[in-house]
């Protein structure tokens, strides 16, 4: 079936805000219990920098429930909608498969597993498919060239980890 493809925006600041708030929306319509479900969150410029996110859910309709988008924030919920729609950006929160992604796993076993379609290593070549990867129970995909691919960047013992992690340290945070 065709996903729908949804543009929603509240203004958020943070990556981490605009997750949180994803989670509380799926929750309250039931989108969190439907298979198929990719929700991303999107960095936009308009009407000024901050955090959108957009939905692909099993068509033909939009769902109901979902929250309304304000005047000022449609444009950037359009713009999140058609990224992800076209699968040039989009950094995944929910995905099918997200739940089993945890502790160390394969290569072959994080594109067996899940709805991720690729994985890269910053600055080398293609992992081998049995190469481990320590997920840190946190894996965030982002689309990149229609595909959804997990950038990663190696670890101790020839491993592989996800290059975003759980909890960064603020910028500056040790001079504050």
């Amino acid at each position: 079936m065709t996903p729908v493809y949804i543009g929603l925006d509240a203004g958020h600041g943070t990556v981490a805000e605009a997750e949180h708030w994803l989670d509380d929306v799926l929750a309250a319509t039931g989108l969190d219990l439907v298979d198929g479900v990719v929700a991303c969150t999107h960095l936009v410029r308009t009407p000024w920098p901050h955090v959108a996110v957009s939905l692909a859910v099993p068509g033909p309709s939009v769902p109901d429930g979902l929250p309304g988008v304000p005047d000022p924030l449609a444009r950037a919920a359009e713009v999140a909608r058609a990224a992800h729609a076209s699968g040039r950006s989009g950094r995944a929160s929910h995905f099918p498969g997200r739940d089993r992604l945890t502790g160390t796993r394969t290569v072959a076993d994080l594109l067996a597993a899940s709805a991720i379609e690729a994985v890269v290593v910053l600055g080398a070549p293609p992992p081998r498919p049995e190469t481990p990867v320590q997920t840190r129970d946190f894996v965030r995909p982002q689309w990149t060239d229609g595909r959804l691919t997990l950038v990663t960047t190696p670890a101790a013992d020839g491993h592989l980890a996800p290059f975003e992690v759980p909890n960064p340290t603020p910028c500056c945070a040790q001079h504050a």
